[in-house]
């Protein structure tokens, strides 16, 4: 018998909700995904997680983690930048728990992603410092010690040359800046290797929509460090937050 969390991932368009198989990392139901309300609200994103857990039958016993995209700090959410600011300083247990009638496990969302690439995807048994980077609109980050989550690093925020990280090297920059291969690759040689001087990493793991186009830049990049594509892509999320919730849930 598979053994099964489920995983709800908040983003600022949709919410989106699995059961996972803890055994490979696959999804065991197709996902469900319900459109961010507006205005974003603790209390109507809580409803959509009751909307989800019930439209995927999810049993009392089975462990519910849910990623959100903000620094999630013993269940309180710290700032909020893709949801309502009424979120800031909300315990999500309380809330959850008001809602739902069950306990939750909350963690950031690039966590999440991390988490699953470094337990079934690209960084699965790599041994030391692997940092993984999610290249949105924004610069997520994860950083994973010998397969164990340091929750809540911020690299994308990271001053470089006087810019916030993510203003000047994000997939969602190259975009509204209209910027070649190129040109994106020579702002992203410029914050790996201020991460890599920082951090010494043993392995880059790049995630994100635009990793599926790895070979355009990666190559173009001069780093110590090697660097691989996420294995997991949008599925990331969701079986990050499922296995962060089964761990936590069995302690």
């Amino acid at each position: 018998m598979a053994r099964l969390a489920c995983g709800i991932d908040i983003g600022g368009s949709g919410v989106k909700a699995a059961l996972v198989n803890l055994d490979t990392g696959e999804f065991s139901t197709d996902h469900i995904r319900i459109e961010t309300p507006r205005p974003a609200t603790p209390d109507a994103i809580a409803h959509v997680c009751r909307q989800l857990l019930e439209g995927l039958n999810v049993g009392p016993e089975i462990p519910v983690g849910i990623a959100f995209p903000a620094p999630v700090i013993n269940g309180v959410i710290r700032f909020m930048a893709n949801l309502d600011d009424s979120w800031v300083g909300i315990d999500v247990n309380e809330l959850m728990m008001r809602h739902l009638g069950r306990p939750v496990f909350p963690l950031n969302d690039a966590d999440a992603a991390g988490l699953a690439e470094a337990v079934y995807g690209a960084a699965r048994g790599i041994p030391g410092v692997v940092i993984v980077t999610t290249q949105g609109t924004g610069i997520g980050s994860a950083i994973i010690l010998d397969g164990v989550l340091v929750p809540n690093s911020e690299l994308g925020h990271l001053e470089i040359d006087g810019y916030d990280a993510e203003k000047r090297a994000s997939a969602g920059q190259k975009t509204l800046q209209g910027l070649d291969w190129q040109q994106w690759a020579e702002r992203l040689q410029r914050y790996y290797s201020h991460v890599e001087m920082l951090f010494s990493p043993d392995l880059f793991v790049v995630g994100g929509g635009v990793s599926q186009n790895h070979e355009k830049f990666m190559p173009l990049l001069d780093l110590k460090t090697p660097m691989v594509p996420a294995l997991l892509l949008n599925t990331a999320g969701i079986v990050g937050a499922a296995h962060w919730a089964a761990t936590h849930a069995a302690r």
